[in-house]
């Protein structure tokens, strides 16, 4: 598929099946996400994939407890896909997706946070050419301050500089493709 086409098909999936997604395909994810840019070229960035559905929901669950909805500044996500800001009744931050990657960067790195999200949107790209949901989820420093949060980092030995700045669902879509919104115009400005 033609890069500009897969920009343009990909999605944020909110809906998916209990279908888990393959090993292979996790590791295929995994390796797509440490192809992306880095700052420096550091490869600072540490990625953790969870097939285990039981430690995807309780993650969910951790990512989903600090959320404060009389704080939102945003409106109406999307009818087909709806997000915690839509539905009051979704209390799972990973929407019941049945794999995620976990992304870590260095606590005093500034630019961290965008390895992360470059990290992520590779990711995204491969599991939408593989014909799989995705979504990039925020909220990753505060999923993980609990006692529960700071078991699950000391077992999966991420340094202790390290800090949770995104995640990545995947799974199988639940129900049709979303289809894609409308590009707003005026957000663009070419200078020559």
């Amino acid at each position: 598929m033609d890069v500009l086409e897969l920009v343009k098909k990909r999605r944020s999936i909110r809906k998916y099946s209990s279908k888990q997604i393959s090993h292979e395909a996790m590791v295929k994810i995994l390796e797509a996400g440490t192809y992306a840019p880095n700052a420096g070229g550091g490869q600072r960035s540490y990625l953790v994939g969870i097939r285990d559905e039981k430690i995807v929901r309780r993650i969910g669950r951790l990512n989903f407890l600090p959320f404060d909805r009389s704080k939102l500044l945003g409106g109406h996500v999307s009818d087909e896909q709806p997000s915690v800001i839509d539905d009051s009744r979704i209390e799972d931050g990973f929407y019941g997706a049945p794999a995620v990657v976990v992304l870590f960067g260095q606590a005093d790195f500034p630019f961290s946070v965008a390895d992360a999200f470059c990290s992520a949107e590779n990711m995204v790209l491969m599991a939408t050419d593989m014909g799989l949901g995705s979504c990039i989820i925020s909220r990753g420093e505060e999923t993980f301050i609990t006692d529960e949060g700071k078991a699950l980092l000391k077992e999966w030995k991420v340094p202790s500089n390290y800090i949770c700045r995104a995640f990545v669902i995947l799974g199988y879509i639940d129900g049709e493709y979303p289809k894609g919104k409308p590009r707003r115009p005026g957000r663009v400005m070419l200078v020559e």
